[in-house]
């Protein structure tokens, strides 16, 4: 066990905390990382589709309240690495435009306190760390790089290059995914998709392959697994003063100058929340009252393109993309979002989350094509995670859906022009994890925000999250590199002022 009074704590080794281990181990301060899951393990099940998508073999046994308190199983998971374990290895920019005020037709989409260019440098060496798989130059609304991919793009299969060919000619600009992925490795495990399926062979570059491999690589950094936080105390000048934590059914404590949140967007809140007490009696890092609002959840459909003549025999499909409506195509040119191909359906998938017999599930499976449709969810204060009982709350306030819709509408005109005359949908619902974000979002008022442009709580001086809570807005695309974006970004700023002194 480490020492009980080691420089920095970080709670959570997702990709903010994962990532931001990295940037810190360099600088020679001891570094413990609490994480509540374990490894994940190669198993039967790693690549069993029935055991993944019907049965929940990796979810956790766990249920939170609706916000008309009714009891569901949420999609997350706990364990090394956190969610990227399972995440689709998408790691795309936000676009320019999405750090601007951006007119919805469901709403504003607020600006952020920093610009992309701010980020920029921070984008391209995230994705260096990750070793991106990607191209340049196909994407209408690709942002400005100072560099390029460390790696070129996976090569698409026969059936999705032949998509490709057609969907060019019908006047789209189709895009090769950017993918955390080493694709000899990941079908070293298994002839599957990667998308939902845990990485156990390490062909996803994900938060435990790299910013944890790196950061463990360190003499000063050490990782605790099976360790659930349970509440942060504060001292009388508000700075966090020791982490509780249970390992084995035991309780432990510890110590550290710094404390970094990196839980998840809605863990993160319910221990802040949870963390109440005199001197903060609306919980921690929450004079603002922003603490577990402005909750963020793409609003995401999958959808099946299907020829009847045509049979679909990728593997993994999941290496395309298509932009050309997220700045444009709705009324009054407004964004619509994206859209990217999901990792290949399976019959057993199909059955799982429908009513469709199994022998129209077999056949559909064998002549779609899958896509994956999102569209940007604006921020609302009252869509929220608080706690009753000690119990998580998600209240999710779901919005833009007219937006979501439209472009669900124009992806079905679209593919039925590329030859696939037969369209089936269905929404993701709140037990689907797709990107959840917000709830501790960061700008310059710290009476209308959490955090400050570097992600330090206002009301903490010795307080940092680092996860997808920072995110003052959701975009319409994967999450995941801005947040290893950021995480780099704020451990170079603590390692050049006076934190880690």
């Amino acid at each position: 066990m480490p020492n009980n009074r080691p420089d920095i704590v970080i709670i959570g080794s997702g990709m903010g905390g994962a990532t931001l281990a990295s940037a810190l181990a360099p600088s020679g301060k001891s570094i413990v990382i609490l994480e509540r899951g374990h490894h994940l393990r190669d198993c039967a099940q790693s690549r069993d589709d029935l055991a993944i998508f019907k049965d929940g073999f990796f979810r956790p046994d766990e249920t939170w309240l609706n916000g008309e308190g009714k009891s569901f199983i949420p999609g997350n998971y706990y364990n090394v690495g956190g969610n990227s374990k399972f995440y689709a290895a998408v790691l795309l920019r936000y676009r320019a435009e999405d750090f601007s005020n951006l007119r919805h037709m469901g709403g504003v989409s607020p600006a952020w306190p920093i610009t992309y260019s701010t980020l920029e440098p921070w984008y391209q060496a995230a994705e260096e760390m990750y070793q991106v798989r990607g191209s340049l130059n196909e994407d209408p609304s690709e942002p400005p790089h100072s560099g390029t991919y460390p790696f070129p793009a996976i090569p698409d299969e026969g059936a999705i290059a032949r998509l490709r060919q057609r969907l060019i000619r019908g006047g789209l600009s189709p895009s090769s995914l950017p993918l955390a992925l080493d694709i000899e490795q990941w079908l070293r495990g298994g002839k599957t998709p990667w998308d939902a399926y845990p990485d156990t062979n390490g062909g996803k570059k994900d938060a435990e392959t790299v910013g944890l491999a790196k950061a463990l690589k360190f003499k000063n950094v050490s990782l605790i697994t099976g360790a659930r936080v349970t509440k942060l105390l504060t001292s009388e000048d508000r700075r966090i003063s020791k982490i509780l934590y249970v390992k084995d059914k035991k309780h432990y404590s510890l110590e550290a100058d710094i404390t970094v949140l990196s839980a998840g967007a809605v863990n993160s809140t319910a221990l802040l929340l949870h963390s109440a007490n005199e001197n903060h009696p609306n919980g921690l890092a929450n004079s603002s009252d922003m603490v577990g609002r402005h909750f963020m959840n793409h609003n995401c459909t999958a959808l099946l393109a299907i020829n009847p003549f045509e049979v679909n025999d990728a593997i993994y499909q999941k290496t395309l993309q298509f932009n050309d409506f997220y700045l444009k195509g709705g009324p009054e040119g407004l964004p619509l979002g994206n859209i990217q191909l999901l990792g290949k359906i399976t019959a057993n998938i199909i059955k799982s989350q429908s009513y469709m017999p199994m022998i129209l599930a077999r056949w559909a499976a064998k002549h779609a094509l899958d896509w994956y449709v999102m569209s940007e969810d604006l921020p609302d204060p009252q869509s929220r995670v608080s706690l009753k009982d000690g119990q998580i709350v998600l209240d999710w306030k779901r919005s833009n859906w007219s937006t979501h819709r439209a472009l669900v509408r124009k992806a079905g005109q679209v593919l039925r022009k590329a030859g696939y005359p037969i369209i089936l949908s269905r929404a993701f619902d709140r037990r689907t994890p797709s990107h959840q974000c917000g709830t501790a979002k960061f700008g310059h008022d710290p009476k209308a925000s959490v955090l400050n442009t570097y992600c330090r709580a206002h009301d903490h001086d010795n307080l940092f999250v680092m996860d997808a809570s920072f995110l003052p807005t959701s975009a319409a695309v994967n999450p995941a590199l801005t947040i290893a974006a950021q995480a780099l970004r704020v451990g170079a700023h603590m390692k050049e002022v006076d934190f880690l002194t």
